[in-house]
């Protein structure tokens, strides 16, 4: 003989079950804003030190791909004397090493490989001047920031270092 009021028994635990069940899976579902917020604040700060990390080692590059092109226009200058016996003066400037100055003899030029002269890693000029004070010209880029004088990557390069 079956009771009816086991049979409520039942029903109620199993409905308890599934309320309790149907409870844990909804809490389960997603995440808290509090879980996102600390989720996106790691992240920030990963990105952060990733990011600095480049940033600084980019400027790097540049000043030594600007050490390393002032060393190659330094040795076509050198070649330009062999050849012209002279260095370019400052008014005849780079473009010397393109296209040979008026009234120049024994120029065999192009000596600068490319149609133009060549620009720092920056965008910049090159300043090139002839006699320097104490060497027979100087090359030098002026930095990221474009003007004389700076600390990191602002510091000026020049072929006099």
């Amino acid at each position: 003989m079956t009771r009816p009021s086991g049979r409520a028994s039942g029903t109620n635990t199993n409905s308890g079950r599934a309320s309790g069940a149907s409870f844990t899976a909804s809490r389960q579902r997603g995440m808290t804003l509090i879980e996102i917020l600390v989720v996106l604040v790691l992240i920030g700060i990963v990105l952060g030190i990733v990011g600095g990390n480049f940033i600084g080692k980019g400027e790097k590059a540049k000043a030594d791909a600007a050490k390393i092109e002032i060393g190659q226009i330094s040795q076509t200058l050198d070649l330009y004397k062999l050849e012209v016996g002279r260095y370019p003066t400052t008014q005849e400037g780079l473009q010397a090493l393109i296209s040979a100055p008026a009234g120049v003899t024994n120029w065999n030029g192009p000596y600068w490989k490319k149609a133009s002269v060549p620009k720092d890693p920056w965008g910049n000029e090159y300043k090139y001047t002839s006699p320097a004070q104490s060497a027979p010209y100087e090359i030098s880029s002026l930095g990221a920031d474009g003007r004389e004088g700076g600390e990191g990557p602002n510091k000026d390069i020049s072929s006099s270092q």
